[in-house]
């Protein structure tokens, strides 16, 4: 299921974070949102983005490790799980501050959801990093079709290492932005058709992309979760960073 293969290197620079590239996104037209899905999805919209990199993979519990070693930092939940605290898997079992600690050390920030989306779908509003067609066993990490459970369909029971389905990478060549483990945005939940503040937005930051024991509904570029964010405990969600291009 470990896949290897080559990306343009003028498409990211080494970044702070040893073994976990920094990917260019430039700046332009997207589209956020959609009309034919959840209420919290809508309304579609194009927007105009600005540059930004993102991180090549979810952070890993290596990585994590290495941030824990030099700041003195709480592991993670689950830093010495026989299959989730493996090396080269997703960091998971960190609430929203150690993800945004995490980032802040290293000059970063969280992505928001419009980067998320950006970086899923491309500049077309595709349902998947890698175009329309569903998810299977090549492109995503998933569960089985019947919400929530895990299972080893696509050859990992949990979660997959971070560089793995390279099948289901984006146009610029970001893995895992679905499946594989939830991932953190920096945005508090709302709703995108509401000026008005919800009152979830005070309790709530909002995660993305599925996980290892999603089923197809919640595996879109577009799902939004809303979760409450000193919550440590999960085993399924993770995260990844970005930085601003000037």
């Amino acid at each position: 299921m470990l896949m290897m293969v080559a990306f343009d290197a003028a498409a990211g620079d080494i970044g702070p974070i040893a073994g976990n590239p920094l990917i260019e996104i430039p700046a332009g037209r997207f589209v956020f949102g959609r009309d034919d899905g959840p209420t919290n999805e809508r309304p579609r919209r194009v927007l105009e983005g600005r540059p930004f990199a993102i991180n090549r993979t979810e952070i890993t519990n290596r990585q994590y490790g290495r941030f824990v070693q030099a700041t003195g930092h709480r592991p993670s939940f689950y830093a010495n799980h026989p299959l989730l605290g493996l090396d080269d898997r997703p960091v998971v079992g960190v609430s929203w501050r150690d993800a945004d600690a995490f980032c802040r050390h290293y000059g970063l920030v969280l992505p928001s959801e419009q980067q998320y989306e950006r970086a899923a779908r491309g500049t077309r509003g595709a349902a998947f990093p890698w175009g329309e067609a569903a998810p299977d066993e090549t492109r995503a990490n998933s569960g089985s079709d019947a919400c929530c459970s895990g299972d080893a369909h696509d050859g990992y029971p949990m979660t997959a290492p971070a560089q793995s389905f390279l099948g289901g990478a984006s146009s610029e060549g970001i893995l895992n932005l679905i499946g594989n483990v939830w991932e953190w945005t920096r945005d508090r939940y709302a709703p995108y058709d509401s000026e008005a503040a919800a009152e979830s937005a005070v309790a709530f930051r909002v995660l993305r992309g599925g996980s290892w024991n999603s089923d197809p509904s919640h595996l879109t570029t577009t799902y939004r979760l809303a979760y409450d964010p000193e919550f440590r405990f999960s085993a399924n969600g993770g995260f990844r960073c970005v930085r601003p291009v000037p």
